[in-house]
């Protein structure tokens, strides 16, 4: 069990999201920083998708009330153990009475605590994300507060190669206060003009202290719309990184995006370059890179191989089946043998 003395900014449980459900209105939701989220897991033995606790930019603090490995990945928040610093991207063991507080985020905005053996809550609609709009999921809906206590599901406490559980330096995202991510055009890129789509594709653009996990608004130039076009479209999905423009200004639909949306979309931020984005805090600067799906693609490839192998590495070994032992009554053409069975050897 893991009890928060002190809450943070906005500290919540997340995942993957809800899978399947946007068709009836529920938003996927799950973790921002999709990447982090993946290596805290890996590093403590979790499936990639195994729900964590996601800090934004004031961190918890969080006692241990048991011996449990834990990561803490994403932004640099300065984590420390007991008063000692520690390191981001690498697992640890806590024993029970242990302190973990990650203070204010020195680089990028969101970080990822993994407990192995994962947090012991309840899915709903196969995830533990915390939609805070509907008050479902995570810990009763709601963002951790103060004194929030969450039980560990199968809590593990020792891994013979903890040592070795690190992220190398060269294979994390870069985080900084001034980014430029990558997009691809569509699906109503037609309704804005020539110029405008320059506008967009060559300007500086800041985060708007109006953005919260439901959409990124963006400050900067207008961004203008092709002759004819009133900014309205027939409602149609939203996916995680689409750049809606709503009154001539861009926000980036992220995690607890709506389902559907009748602003027309200019393009979407690639999913390997949503990390960057996701790790911005209020005043950032961004730009905005035209690429193609292709290259879209091969970048996303690239990143999900570097999560197989750090997975390989890190895979844990299978636990030794327990020997078949006992007694056993079996049956044979109406004859009973009564057998005991003390040890099982492979042949």
């Amino acid at each position: 069990m893991i009890s928060f003395r002190k809450k943070g900014l906005l500290t919540t449980v997340q995942d993957f999201g809800r899978i399947g459900y946007q068709r009836y209105g529920m938003p996927v939701c799950g973790a921002m920083d999709h990447f982090a989220m993946a290596l805290a897991n890996l590093l403590v033995g979790n499936p990639r998708g195994e729900a964590v606790v996601e800090a934004t930019v004031l961190g918890p603090t969080i006692v241990f009330d048991e011996p449990e490995i834990f990561a803490v990945t994403g932004g640099d928040f300065g984590p420390t153990l007991n008063g000692e610093p520690i390191e981001n991207s690498r697992a640890y063991r806590a024993e029970a009475g242990d302190t973990l507080a990650l203070p204010m985020a020195k680089s990028g905005a969101r970080a990822y605590i993994a407990f192995a053996g994962g947090l012991d809550l309840e899915e709903v609609m196969g995830s533990r994300s915390t939609f805070l709009k509907g008050g479902i999921g995570g810990l009763d809906g709601k963002p951790i507060q103060d004194g929030s206590v969450i039980g560990l599901r199968a809590p593990i406490d020792d891994i013979w190669d903890l040592e070795e559980r690190f992220v190398p330096q060269e294979l994390l995202p870069k985080y900084g206060d001034e980014v430029e991510v990558r997009f691809t055009y569509g699906p109503q890129d037609d309704l804005f003009s020539p110029a405008g789509k320059r506008t967009f594709t060559t300007s500086e653009y800041a985060l708007s202290d109006k953005s919260d996990r439901m959409g990124f608004r963006m400050d900067g130039p207008a961004v203008e719309r092709a002759a004819g076009s009133d900014g309205n479209i027939i409602s149609d999905g939203i996916c995680f990184g689409a750049i809606q423009v709503t009154n001539s200004q861009p926000i980036v639909m992220m995690a607890d995006r709506q389902t559907t949306g009748g602003y027309p979309k200019l393009g979407c931020v690639i999913a390997a370059d949503l990390p960057l984005l996701a790790q911005l805090k209020a005043g950032d600067k961004v730009r905005f890179r035209p690429v193609s799906a292709a290259t879209a693609q091969a970048v996303y490839r690239r990143q999900q191989k570097i999560l197989d192998k750090l997975e390989k590495r890190l895979a844990l070994p299978e636990p030794e089946p327990e020997p078949l032992c006992g007694r056993f009554l079996i049956r044979v053409n109406g004859v009973e043998y009564d057998i005991y069975l003390e040890e099982q050897y492979d042949a």
